[in-house]
């Protein structure tokens, strides 16, 4: 560690900020120091580092589906900001299992793990309602919960914005592909955007209608042609979609296509979550964009805060949101031809 500051010109202390990323520096230093670390074949001791700090320099991150691009795109920005941090990263599918959170659970109990970032489906069926010792926890995404700290965006604001541009382009027929109100099988994220949906249409004085809302699991692909085409069967009339998630639009995309629909000019199709393909579909999909990055430093950041301090009042972080309007939105639509 020595030699790694002789030669990059920093303390030791400062070399072992960066390694054990106790403190931040500044982007610069990091860089110098990583560049000497990387020139003199160095590699820190993180077992030597663990039995004097009594922490494994290990997190776990825990997501319900890994298979699907928001989650690729998830991982791959939680990496990066906790490599940045000294840390390695362990990642489980929970499948939207409560047993699976319970395991990691009892990993961050066991010190396994120094803390866990994870993303429930529900918060009835999670091991957050009702688990007693809570380890250094941060839960991302949309449940609603005061005992973890928090980051996420706001879901209910984000699918209200959706509503009101597609209403703002003409539609008054909107269907929602993913959103569901009974709790009984609702997840937290179809909830809040179907509430937000319906908030939009009652400010334009429009009543909702179930007939055009069609709940499906999982949030794939798959899902959204399966639920288009149902909408399609059911005969009501629609000139809007709005998907719950990319990943959905594209299905309901490729489902529409199918029937002879065209987006925009007879139907308006928007998603969530701006994953890379939304730019190169065709048309390319109108979609509620954040900063992924943003999400993950700020997940990472009330980690270790909570790590180092685990008596600490729980915290929110909310990551702002922005509508991207692309050409699926581009047209005034004439609504689905019959």
């Amino acid at each position: 560690m020595k030699d790694v500051a002789a030669l990059a010109g920093v303390s030791p202390k400062t070399v072992s900020n960066v390694v054990t990323g106790a403190f931040a520096v500044s982007e610069e230093t990091r860089a110098r120091v990583d560049r000497a670390m990387a020139q003199l074949d160095f590699v820190p001791n993180l077992s030597a580092r663990g039995m004097r700090t009594g922490r494994s320099g290990t997190i776990a991150v825990a997501l319900p589906d890994l298979a699907t691009a928001y989650s690729a795109e998830l991982v791959h920005s939680l990496v990066a900001a906790a490599h940045r941090r000294g840390l390695a990263v362990q990642f489980e599918e929970t499948a939207q299992s409560p047993e699976r959170e319970g395991e990691l659970l009892a990993r961050a109990r066991r010190r396994q793990v120094d803390g866990l970032i994870l993303n429930p489906v529900r918060l009835e069926d999670s091991v957050l309602h009702d688990a007693d010792d809570l380890p250094p926890l941060v839960v991302i995404g949309e449940v609603e919960q005061q005992r973890a700290d928090h980051a996420g965006i706001d879901s209910r604001l984000a699918a209200a914005e959706i509503a009101r541009h597609v209403l703002s382009r003409g539609a008054r027929r909107i269907a929602v592909i993913g959103g569901a109100t009974a709790r009984t099988e609702a997840t937290a994220t179809s909830r809040l955007r179907l509430e937000g949906v319906h908030d939009a249409l009652a400010e334009a004085g429009i009543d909702s209608d179930p007939r055009r809302e069609v709940y499906r699991m999982p949030w794939s692909m798959a899902s959204g042609a399966e639920a288009m085409r149902e909408l399609l069967d059911r005969g009501v009339e629609i000139d809007a979609v709005i998907a719950f998630t990319d990943s959905l639009a594209f299905g309901a995309l490729h489902a529409l296509a199918e029937a002879g629909i065209r987006v925009p000019e007879d139907v308006l199709l928007a998603g969530f979550d701006d994953v890379e393909l939304s730019a190169f579909t065709t048309p390319s999909l109108t979609t509620v964009a954040f900063d992924r990055d943003a999400l993950a430093e700020s997940a990472l950041d009330l980690l270790v805060s909570r790590i180092d301090d685990p008596t600490a009042a729980p915290r929110s972080m909310t990551i702002p949101h922005r509508l991207h309007e692309r050409d699926s939105t581009a047209a005034v639509p004439r609504g689905r031809p019959h």
